[in-house]
Formats: C-alpha cells, structure tokens, sequence
C-alpha cells in the first residue's frame, strides 16, 4: 500500500508541475501578447511623429516660400518705385502736382 501510496503521490506531484508549466506558459504568452501591443503602439507614435515632422517640413517650405515670394514682390516695388523717381515725368519734379493729385484722392 505505501508503494501505491507513493505512486499516487508522485502522479499528483507531476500533475502539479504540469499544471505550474501551463501556468508558466500562459503567463508568457500574455507577456508576449503585451509587449506586442507595446510594439505596436510604438510603431504607431512613429509613424504619427514621421507624419507631424512630414506636415511641419511642408509648411516650413510653404512658409520660405511665402517669404520669398514677399521678398521678390518687395523687390519688384521698389524697382518700380526707383524706376517711377527716376522718370523723366518724376513726381520729384512737380512737387506741388503731386501734392494736388494726393489731395483730390483723400477728399473724393
């Protein structure tokens, strides 16, 4: 009887290691599953960062080209304010026109 006894005992034993490496492995497939969804979550935040820094370098460039196109209307301006100056038919040289034609606008 105690031979059974120690048989029983020893079944139930690996039973019980058995039951423990289940456990085991189950807990390491949810540690698996949850560095999964902490991978993809990640890759997730990467590609909405690349996405903002996308967005950003495209209104920077928008931005530059906003300033360049100022810049060249600016340009473009005082040209044609030096090239009106300059002109034979110059505002400078009729002072006192220039000063009538301002004032019929603004009393008009």
């Amino acid at each position: 009887m105690n031979g059974l006894n120690n048989a029983i005992d020893g079944i139930e034993n690996s039973i019980d290691r058995i039951d423990n490496a289940i456990c085991g492995i189950n807990n390491s497939i949810c540690s698996i599953k949850k560095a999964i969804y902490c991978i993809n979550n990640a890759i997730y935040s990467i590609n909405n960062s690349l996405y903002c820094i996308y967005n950003a370098i495209k209104n920077l460039k928008n931005a530059i080209n906003g300033i360049n196109n100022s810049l060249y209307c600016i340009y473009n301006s005082s040209n044609e304010l030096q090239n009106a100056i300059n002109s034979p038919i110059s505002f400078k040289n009729y002072p006192l026109r220039f000063f009538t034609i301002q004032l019929r606008v603004f009393t008009n």
